[in-house]
C-alpha cells in the first residue's frame, strides 16, 4: 500500500478540513491521477464504483481510500449516494478524469474552518479535448461548484446533473483551474454527444417540448455559428472547428429526435 503524505507533515497545516468523493466507472486510465491531486489534502476519500471491469479497483486499492459499489441509477444519484458515505461536511466532488491545478491545490490549501456554514465554492474548469486545452467554443471557464457543505443541498439530474440546495449558500470563487481530461478522441466526443442528444430528447419530450420543422432544419447552422463566431471557436483552431461542427450536429439529431416523437 501507499502511504498518505499529508501537508501536515510538509510543514502545512490543513485547517480546512473536507472529504473527497469520486465515482467511477472503468476509469484505469484517469483516476491515478485524479486521486494524486487530492490525496495530501484530505484524509477522508472515498470512491464509488458502478461496476467497472478493468484495474480501477486495483489502483484505488494502492491508496488508503474508501471503496464502494453501488449500481449506477443516473449521475446526480450516484453522486449523492458517494456524498453520503463521507465524514465531513465539506465535500469535494471531483470526477475521476480530473485533476486539481497546482493554483486550485494553492486556494484550497489556505481556507480557514468555516464549520456549518452554508458556503460553497466556485472553480474555473479548463477542458482538454484530445489532449489540447479549449479555451473558447463557450468551453472556458465553464465555472462549476464543486466544493460545498453537503447538509445544505443534494445532487439532482440524470444528464447533466447539478447542485441544488435547500437555501442559497454564499459562493465563493476560487483561483485556479480544475483540469479536465475529456475526449481521447473524436470518435469518443462524437458518440458521446449523440447519446447526450439522444438523452436530453427523451427528458425535453416527457417535460413537454416540442420542435418544429423550422427548428429541426435551421438548428445546426444556428449551433455552428454560435460556438464557432460569436464564443471564438475559431481560436481554438481545428479542435474548436471540430468541437463546432460535431456538437451542431448533436444539436441537430436531439430536435429530429424530439420531432419524430412528436409524429
Amino acid at each position: 500500500m501507499l502511504e498518505r503524505k499529508f501537508l501536515a507533515n510538509k510543514n502545512y497545516k490543513m485547517i480546512f478540513k473536507f472529504s473527497v468523493a469520486i465515482i467511477t466507472f472503468n476509469e484505469e486510465k484517469n483516476i491515478e491521477r485524479c486521486i494524486k491531486s487530492v490525496i495530501d489534502l484530505s484524509d477522508d476519500i472515498v470512491v464509488v464504483d458502478s461496476g467497472s471491469t478493468d484495474k480501477t479497483k486495483e489502483i484505488c486499492e494502492r491508496y488508503k481510500i474508501r471503496f464502494y459499489y453501488n449500481e449506477f441509477k443516473d449521475y446526480g444519484t450516484q453522486k449523492s449516494y458517494a456524498s453520503n458515505l463521507t465524514k465531513y461536511n465539506f465535500v469535494l466532488n471531483i470526477d475521476a478524469d480530473e485533476v486539481l491545478s497546482d493554483d486550485m491545490r494553492k486556494s484550497i490549501i489556505s481556507l480557514k474552518d468555516f464549520e456549518n456554514h452554508n458556503i460553497a465554492f466556485s472553480f474555473n474548469r479548463l477542458n482538454f479535448f484530445c489532449g489540447k486545452p479549449v479555451r473558447y467554443c463557450g468551453w472556458y471557464p465553464d465555472r462549476k461548484i464543486r466544493l460545498w457543505n453537503k447538509n445544505f443541498g443534494n445532487w439532482e439530474g440524470t444528464v447533466h446533473e447539478k447542485l441544488v440546495f435547500k437555501t442559497k449558500p454564499e459562493i465563493l470563487h476560487l483561483k485556479g483551474d480544475l483540469l479536465h481530461y475529456t475526449y481521447n478522441s473524436y470518435m469518443e466526443y462524437f458518440q458521446r454527444s449523440i447519446k447526450y442528444a439522444y438523452e436530453s430528447a427523451e427528458k425535453e419530450f416527457k417535460t413537454g417540448k416540442r420542435a418544429g420543422l423550422l427548428k429541426v432544419y435551421t438548428s445546426f447552422c444556428t449551433k455552428f455559428f454560435i460556438i464557432y463566431i460569436f464564443k471564438l471557436g475559431f481560436l481554438d483552431g481545428l479542435t474548436g472547428f471540430i468541437i463546432s461542427i460535431t456538437t451542431a450536429y448533436a444539436t441537430f439529431f436531439k430536435n429530429l429526435q424530439l420531432y419524430t416523437k412528436q409524429k
